[in-house]
């Protein structure tokens, strides 16, 4: 009989294994990365390029954003309503993106319905004619939501760090405004998808075909253009800033973002300072939670993270807290980065992380699509799945000294940004 009075042990997994994706290129050029789903008729094409923004003159900075905002609003012989309709009666979704290091667009349907709907996905990477009209609703929409991301502190706050992180006149630390959307014209966005915006592109692909499909699909792919756009010479300088308050008497809460540049996925350190970010704040049993959350009420939510935009790594920690006690929470906040980079940490929270990084990332590979995902979180920094298979082996075998040793020397040692808004 099964005793549900008792909580089932937990066990360490014995084995994780990833397959790599099977490669090739495109007739026309373009890597292909392909992820095999047995017996899923779901089929999810993406098509990711290297991003440009920071090449291009800042008053033109919004060029790619509104290029992927538009693709899908007609093309030569389609309008916006007949490709939304097209795509609805084929239970298929295209979704374009953008960030500040990569940009792209892809296509989630059926297997039975690839052959049918592909070729008009594709036309959308070559013949969307950007309607001046759209053009124009779409600046005016962006141009409400920048003003509703002045006024929360959240977003005005993030916007800050970034901007502390580059320096104002650097594209990633570039303060948005209505000028820039003015600068925005159709010809821009043309000439952005003619000569950049598939700049060293690759495919990856989850499905489930045959060789022969494979090759078909394949000849369909020589569709995607294979651009490499040739990058002048990095020439602006990075000004960081270290401190950054905006007062805003009439706001209940102050957005607040701490944070320096870090290390890259790349560097043999990445591990034991990810497991030291996680006790600091990157869960939700962490320091910053218990003490500022739970302890003291200050707060709804409080993480520290590991992140990156472009080739820049950074560490951040963010949190939305009651006016009045920001000094204090600014205080609490060094206070375990301080305890945490001077004392080792005690088994049982020692061992409680070890478990939950352990299970987060077994489930972080539950579905098809979540190997594509994790996939390309490394491989644009240069990395495969063995990046997995090493960090499952430390997660098995770190101790608090590494811990210790490794988070001090990040956390502690760079100079740290503060930014308060509200």
């Amino acid at each position: 009989m099964l005793d549900r009075t008792q909580a089932p042990k937990f066990h360490l997994p014995e084995d994780f294994t990833l397959s790599d994706p099977v490669k090739w290129l495109t007739p026309s050029g373009v890597p292909v990365f392909y992820f095999r789903t047995p017996l899923l008729e779901a089929v999810k094409i993406e098509i990711v390029s290297k991003g440009a923004r920071k090449h291009l003159p800042l008053s033109k900075n919004l060029v790619p954003s509104f290029t992927l905002q538009l693709l899908t609003e007609g093309t030569h012989s389609q309008t916006e309503n007949q490709l939304s309709e097209f795509f609805d009666f084929y239970a298929s979704e295209v979704q374009p993106s953008s960030g500040f290091s990569r940009e792209g667009i892809s296509l989630l349907t059926t297997k039975k319905h690839l052959t049918t709907v592909l070729p008009v996905f594709l036309s959308l990477l070559t013949e969307a004619n950007f309607p001046e009209e759209k053009l124009k609703k779409k600046k005016s929409l962006r141009k409400l939501g920048l003003k509703l991301e002045r006024e929360k502190t959240s977003s005005r706050a993030s916007q800050l760090f970034r901007m502390a992180l580059f320096g104002p006149n650097h594209p990633y630390g570039l303060e948005i405004n209505e000028a820039h959307i003015d600068e925005v014209s159709r010809q821009d966005l043309l000439d952005y998808r003619d000569q950049i915006l598939w700049n060293e592109a690759e495919i990856f692909i989850s499905g489930d075909f045959s060789l022969s499909e494979l090759n078909e699909l394949n000849g369909r792919l020589e569709q995607v253009p294979y651009v490499r756009f040739v990058e002048p010479a990095w020439t602006e300088e990075i000004q960081q800033r270290f401190a950054l308050s905006e007062e805003r008497p009439q706001a209940f809460q102050t957005s607040i973002r701490i944070g320096a540049w870090s290390i890259p996925k790349n560097h043999p350190d990445y591990f034991p300072l990810s497991v030291f970010n996680t006790v600091l704040g990157g869960y939700f049993g962490s320091r910053l939670i218990k003490n500022i959350r739970e302890d003291k009420g200050h707060t709804y939510g409080i993480s520290s993270s590991l992140g990156e935009i472009d080739d820049f790594p950074y560490w951040s920690i963010a949190a939305d807290v009651q006016k009045q006690f920001k000094k204090e929470v600014l205080e609490e906040i060094r206070k375990e980065i301080h305890l945490l980079s001077s004392q080792l940490i005690a088994p049982d929270e020692l061992e409680l992380v070890r478990n939950y990084l352990i299970g987060q990332m077994v489930g972080r590979f539950s579905t098809s699509f979540d190997w594509v995902d994790r996939y390309k979180s490394v491989h644009f920094s240069g990395l495969d799945f063995s990046f997995y298979r090493k960090k499952m082996e430390f997660l098995r075998s770190f101790d608090a000294e590494e811990i210790l040793e490794k988070g001090s020397k990040y956390f502690t040692e760079a100079p740290v940004i503060e930014i308060t808004v509200g």
